[in-house]
């Protein structure tokens, strides 16, 4: 386990994770295996400016960060939960590290259960904008190709291929990066609650 360059993560991004993109790094990191880089790990700003604040108040805003994109070659067993919880280990501190398990891909989240992580519920139903025939492009992207114009500019754009879909809900988990005392005082000013880890269902 080591930190890596950000460029060293866009295989695993662009050709394994389902979502195809790369998103806002940060922090970067390897996990290797007889020299052979098999996994990666991405933290970053998040896309929403106000789960910054959200998520512990105003006083901890610029400590908040994302866990968003953790990719195995193989996927192995033990190996997501070493990556998660070795990389952990290396983010600067103090840090309130975010974590979403998508709904859409039937994912719970178990790794972020086995690595200690606070459950803290489900998203709210959400709608976002979608182009027919660039289905995966995300909403933010879109929103950036739309640029000061807006939703207008969009429609303009692709008139009758602009539409609104359903936004898939996501688990959220939280860990604490930090010493005891670090970790005690931002727990404190957590906004969520800590709710029972989700399972599945039969």
């Amino acid at each position: 386990m080591q930190p890596i360059e950000k460029e060293s993560t866009h295989f695993f991004l662009l050709n394994i994770h389902y979502a195809k993109r790369i998103p806002s790094v940060s922090h970067a990191y390897g996990l290797f295996k007889d020299g052979e880089l098999c996994g990666v790990i991405t933290y970053g700003m998040p896309a929403s400016p106000s789960l910054c604040k959200g998520v512990a108040g105003e006083k901890w805003k610029s400590n908040v960060i994302e866990l968003n994109r953790l990719c195995l070659l193989n996927n192995e067993p033990n190996e997501a939960s070493r990556l998660v919880g070795g990389s952990l280990r290396l983010l600067p501190k103090p840090k309130i590290v975010v974590s979403y398990a998508d709904t859409h891909q039937q994912h719970l989240g178990y790794v972020y259960q086995a690595t200690n992580f606070i459950y803290t519920g489900i998203t709210v139903k959400r709608t976002e904008w979608a182009i027919k025939g660039l289905e995966h492009m995300h909403t933010k992207a879109i929103a950036n190709m739309a640029g000061a114009g807006g939703l207008n500019a969009i429609k303009e754009r692709f008139g009758d291929r602009f539409y609104y879909r359903d936004r898939s809900q996501k688990h959220r988990y939280i860990y604490l990066v930090g010493n005891k005392t670090q970790r005690k005082e931002i727990a404190k000013d957590i906004k969520y609650p800590q709710l029972p880890f989700p399972k599945e269902t039969k």
